[in-house]
C-alpha cells in the first residue's frame, strides 16, 4: 500500500491488492491474453481503486512497444475525420493504445514532417488517412494501415487498405438525382485520391444514363472555398444545372454558398448532394442529402487491421472495402424546371 513517504502507488502496490504478482500484473498492462478474466479483473479493480497510473516508459521497455499509433489527416477543418477517429478508438483504446494525430496542412505550414515526427517518437504503427507529398512514406519502417481511397503509390504489398467504396457512393448519389427528374447534373471535384473515385463513378452514372457529364475544379482542392469555386464555375458554364454532386460536405457547403449569391436556393432550384455524410451535413440548418462511406466502420475496421498487422507481420496484405449508402435530407427534391 502507498505511505505517506511514498503516495503514488506502485505496480507493487496493485499486485499486493488484487492478490497476485508484479508480473501478472504487468501481463495485465501490456493487453496480453494469457491472463484469466478472473484476474484481469482483479488487477483492473485494483488499479481503480488506488488510482494506479503506469508509467508508459516502463511499459514500452517491457512489451518493446510504445502503443502509440500515428495517424495523418488531410484537413482539420474538414469533419469527416471526426466519425474515423472515433471507429479507431472504438478498438485502439480497449487495447491500450493511444491515437496521436497529425494534420498534413497544418505541419506543412510549420516545415515539420509529421512522418518523420511519428517516427521520432516511436509509434508502433501508422494509420494513413491522407495524401502525403511523394517520397514522404519512403523508408517507412513500420506497418501501416491505409484508411480510404489513397493515391500513395504504394506497392501492392506496402500496406493494408481499408475504405468505403467511393465510386459506387458517387454513383448512388448521381442515380438519386436522376430519379428525381433531374438531367442537368455537375460535379465538383479536386485533386485527392477519394476526389479521383468519387468523380468517375459520377461520370459513369452520367453515361449510363445517356448524359454528358459536367465536371469543374479538377485543379482545385477540396475545401468549401473550393466548392464555391468550382460552384460558380459550374453554373457560369453551365447555368441550366438543376443538380449538384459535391466531392465532399464542405465543397457542398460552398456549393449552396455559390447558389444563395445568385438568387438561387436548394432544392428549389437546384439540389445539392455531399459526400462523407460529415456532421456537419445533419445539421438542421442544412439538412444536406449526403453520401455516408461510414467513416466509423472505415475506422474501427482500420484499427483492427493495424493490430492484426502488429501480432502477424507477415500476413498478406488485407483489403477491404466497405460500402456505402445514401442519407436523403431536404437539400435535394424533384427537378422544378426541366427548361432549365
Amino acid at each position: 500500500m502507498p505511505t505517506d513517504a511514498n503516495p503514488r502507488p506502485t505496480i507493487y502496490d496493485v499486485a499486493q491488492r488484487a492478490g497476485v504478482s508484479k508480473s501478472l500484473v504487468s501481463l495485465v498492462l501490456r493487453g496480453s491474453d494469457h491472463v484469466s478474466p478472473a484476474r484481469r479483473e482483479a488487477v483492473e479493480a485494483a488499479i481503480e481503486e488506488l488510482g494506479y497510473r503506469p508509467s508508459r516508459a516502463a511499459a514500452a521497455l517491457a512489451s518493446q512497444r510504445t502503443r502509440t499509433v500515428g495517424v495523418l489527416i488531410d484537413d482539420f477543418h474538414n469533419p469527416w475525420f471526426v466519425e474515423l477517429l472515433a471507429g479507431l478508438r472504438s478498438v485502439l483504446d480497449p487495447a491500450r493504445y493511444t491515437a496521436s494525430v497529425a494534420d498534413l496542412q497544418l505541419e506543412a505550414a510549420t516545415g515539420s514532417n509529421p512522418v518523420e515526427g511519428f517516427l521520432a517518437q516511436h509509434v508502433d504503427a501508422l494509420v494513413v488517412a491522407a495524401e502525403p507529398a511523394p517520397g514522404t512514406l519512403d523508408g517507412v519502417d513500420v506497418p501501416m494501415v491505409v484508411a480510404g481511397m489513397r493515391e500513395l503509390g504504394l506497392p501492392d504489398d506496402g500496406a493494408d487498405v481499408v475504405a468505403g467504396d467511393d465510386e459506387l457512393g458517387a454513383r448512388l448519389a448521381t442515380k438519386h438525382l436522376l430519379g428525381l427528374g433531374h438531367r442537368r447534373i455537375g460535379h465538383l471535384t479536386g485533386r485527392s485520391g477519394p476526389g479521383a473515385h468519387r468523380r468517375r463513378g459520377y461520370e459513369a452514372a452520367m453515361r449510363d444514363a445517356g448524359l454528358e457529364p459536367a465536371v469543374t475544379g479538377e485543379a482545385g482542392g477540396t475545401s468549401e472555398a473550393d466548392g464555391y469555386a468550382a460552384a460558380c464555375a459550374l453554373l457560369d458554364a453551365r447555368p441550366e444545372t438543376t443538380a449538384i454532386v459535391a466531392g465532399n460536405d464542405v465543397m457542398a457547403v460552398g456549393a449552396l454558398a455559390a447558389l444563395r449569391e445568385r438568387g438561387l436556393a436548394a432544392p428549389a432550384d437546384v439540389s445539392v448532394v455531399g459526400h462523407d455524410d460529415s456532421p456537419l451535413a445533419a445539421y438542421r440548418f442544412l439538412g444536406l442529402t449526403s453520401v455516408d462511406g461510414h467513416s466509423r466502420e472505415v475506422g474501427a475496421a482500420a484499427a483492427r487491421a493495424l493490430l492484426a498487422r502488429l501480432d502477424h507481420p507477415d500476413a498478406p496484405p488485407h483489403r477491404e472495402l466497405l460500402e456505402p449508402s445514401l442519407v436523403v435530407r431536404h437539400s435535394t427534391g424533384p427537378v422544378r424546371d426541366a427548361s432549365r
